[in-house]
Order: structure tokens, then C-alpha cells, then sequence
């Protein structure tokens, strides 16, 4: 396990009865990095972003968090901010009141709770929504509102499980400058998308699943180069099948 990584698990594992949900997952992610994590359903994607979210105990291995280990839970949720696929918004609470419970759990002061909001809210095109119920968004809405509540609290990793599903064409392109941006201020990003366009283009580096494992990690183009120079959809595609071996990247997975 790399001390410096943000993200850092060694042979992490998590067994539901006699299956293994994720096998013997090392990775090494970096401050700022913002990493994709692919795979098809049910390649363990979900299961390891609740084990790193504090959700879920791993069956086996370990993980750390900014040096915060699995031994203390607490700590490690202080540190994530996690966008499920579903969002957990209540009906009857507007958007800005959602938002600005999310930052009081989480402690977040008035001023930087305002400031951050009303950027987050302009960026995700919400302000004319926000004061609007909840009960009445979209699906994309509830996303949008969700991660403008997670963001506000400026998490140190970000944690995002199929985040831009339900989104139109100019909502993904504003969350992804706004990945980018996120980024480069330092918070350590993990995506987890069926997207493959998406990853291709703002990822510094992606690991692919298969059955639990991580079957290759790289840039795309070390990806691409271990193909035989193949399209990053048939990378994905044979990477991901599962019970079969693929070429790496760079990194040992």
C-alpha cells in the first residue's frame, strides 16, 4: 500500500456468503487524481465505493483514507463525500434547504455553506430550482441538487457511483469542468460510470472490473498500448469479460 496515496487499499476484499463481491483490490490513487473506475454490472464497482465510503466492513485486506485507516469509521466518513446513483433527497425540503442540512451535518459554517452553494447551484444550472420541493425534480435534478450538497462540504475524496445518469447534454458537460476544477483544487476523485466517453476524456488514469477484480489500470493510452492499439471500447470490452485475464496498463493492479 502506497503511505502516500489518498486513496490507498491493499488486497482489499468483501465475501457476501460464499462470493466474492471483490477480490484482492490494490490501488493507489493520488491527491487530485481523478481516477475512473469501470466495469460491468455487477464487476464489484458499487461494493467497493461503500467499503471506501465506510458503508460496508471489508471481508478481507485493508484501506486508508488520507492515512485514516478502516479501523475508524467515523473518521473515514468525515473525509468522502459520496454521490450514490440513487440521491437520498427528502420530498419535502427544497433544494437549498437539502443542501443546507447535508453542510450542518457535516459542519460546515454559514459563510463557506453560502458561498460554496451559490457557486455549486450557478455551475449546475439550479438557481431558478432551488427553492422548488424536492419531491417535484427529475431524476437528474435530485443528482444535480445532491452533489451541489455534497460538494459544499469540500471533501477531501469524492466518491461518485454513476453520477451522470439522468443528465442532459449540458448538465454533463458542466459536471465534468466541474470534476476537472475539483481536481485541480487537490480532492482525489473516484468515478464510477458506464460512460465510456466520459472516462476516456477527463481520467487521469482508469481501472477496469471484472468479476470482482481489477483486471487492468492505466492511462487510456497505456491501456490502448497493451491492446495492441485497439479502441478504448474494445479495451473496456475485453478487459471486462469476466473470467478472462487482459493485458495491464503500467500499474501492478
Amino acid at each position: 500500500m502506497t503511505d502516500t496515496a489518498t486513496i490507498a487499499t491493499d488486497g482489499l476484499g468483501r465475501r457476501f456468503g460464499d462470493k466474492w463481491a471483490v477480490r484482492d483490490l490494490t490501488l493507489a490513487i493520488g491527491e487530485g487524481e481523478l481516477y475512473g473506475f469501470l466495469g460491468q454490472n455487477g464487476a464489484g464497482k458499487t461494493t467497493t465505493i461503500r467499503m471506501l465510503a465506510g458503508l460496508l466492513a471489508p471481508s478481507s485486506g485493508t484501506l486508508r483514507l488520507c492515512g485514516h485507516d478502516g479501523t475508524d469509521p467515523i473518521g473515514q466518513k468525515r473525509l468522502v463525500g459520496l454521490v450514490p446513483d440513487t440521491p437520498p433527497l427528502y420530498d419535502y425540503l427544497t433544494g437549498r434547504q437539502y443542501v443546507a442540512l447535508v453542510a450542518s451535518l457535516w459542519q460546515v459554517g454559514r459563510k463557506d455553506r453560502d458561498e460554496r452553494s451559490a457557486r455549486l447551484f450557478d455551475l449546475l444550472g439550479l438557481e431558478d430550482v432551488a427553492d422548488d420541493l424536492c419531491k417535484g425534480y427529475s431524476h437528474g435534478m435530485k443528482k444535480k441538487v445532491h452533489i451541489a450538497a455534497v460538494l459544499t462540504t469540500a471533501p477531501k475524496v469524492l466518491l461518485l457511483d454513476e453520477p451522470t445518469t439522468g443528465l442532459d447534454p449540458l448538465s454533463t458537460r458542466r459536471f465534468k469542468d466541474l470534476l476537472l476544477a475539483e481536481s485541480r483544487s487537490g480532492t482525489t476523485i473516484l468515478l464510477s460510470t458506464h460512460v465510456l466517453d466520459i472516462a476516456a476524456e477527463i481520467c487521469d488514469r482508469i481501472g477496469i472490473l471484472a468479476g470482482g477484480t481489477l483486471r487492468c489500470e492505466g492511462t487510456v493510452a497505456e491501456l490502448r498500448a497493451a491492446h495492441g492499439d485497439a479502441s478504448f471500447e474494445d479495451v473496456f470490452l475485453q478487459a471486462s469479460a469476466d473470467g478472462e485475464e487482459a493485458p495491464r496498463g503500467t500499474a501492478d493492479g
